[in-house]
């Protein structure tokens, strides 16, 4: 899952929303040094990359993307299911995402002093580009896909990802609202397990 999947999951708590959402820059027992609604979002993300890894569907999905794009190939596919979510965003949340969108940011620049320094040294360019409504068209998409492939020095090659989504559309959309529904399940599940309740 990417950045707007795991903000989502998150629910309504902003602070959970938060951990979730900058838990890549956190490494080990680190999520002890942050507050307590955070340290949730921290694990909740690591449950859901965990479940979203192993599953068969996710799975299948990269499989698709390895031969052209070798160990990138997830990123890609998180990127994607990030599309398939902001395209048809009025299914899963009453909130335009535009709406959305704005408030997490917001919430982002008023927490900015507890951002690891990789999430702050990006997110006024994440703001200005706007990139959770940028997931929701496929050009969209190939601008963040092409931003991240210039990280790469073209190593990536995911500037050109957007092929296999249009190739694949109809079979990934309907993969990702298949897992996308488990996964939610799975996220109610799982913060009510002790590892998050005795936190």
């Amino acid at each position: 899952m990417n950045f707007l999947a795991h903000v989502y999951l998150s629910g309504s708590d902003q602070e959970k929303a938060i951990g979730n959402f900058i838990a890549d820059s956190v490494r080990g027992k680190q999520y002890l040094e942050f507050p307590k609604a955070i340290q949730h979002g921290i694990l909740l993300h690591r449950e859901i990359d965990t479940f979203t890894d192993t599953h068969p569907i996710w799975r299948e999905n990269k499989k698709l993307l390895v031969p052209a794009y070798n160990h990138y190939a997830a990123v890609i596919i998180d990127m994607y299911y990030d599309h398939f979510l902001a395209k048809n965003w009025s299914d899963y949340h009453a909130v335009p995402l535009a709406d959305y969108a704005a408030q997490f940011y917001a919430t982002l620049e008023a927490n900015f002093a507890v951002l690891p320094e990789k999430i702050q040294n990006f997110l006024p360019i994440m703001i200005q580009e706007d990139w959770f409504t940028c997931y929701e068209s496929i050009e969209g998409l190939g601008y963040i896909l092409y931003q991240m492939d210039r990280r790469t020095k073209g190593v990536s090659k995911m500037s050109k990802a957007t092929v296999e989504l249009e190739a694949y559309y109809n079979i990934l959309e309907k993969d990702f609202i298949r897992f996308f529904k488990e996964l939610e399940t799975y996220v109610a599940f799982v913060q009510h397990s002790p590892r998050f309740t005795t936190i």
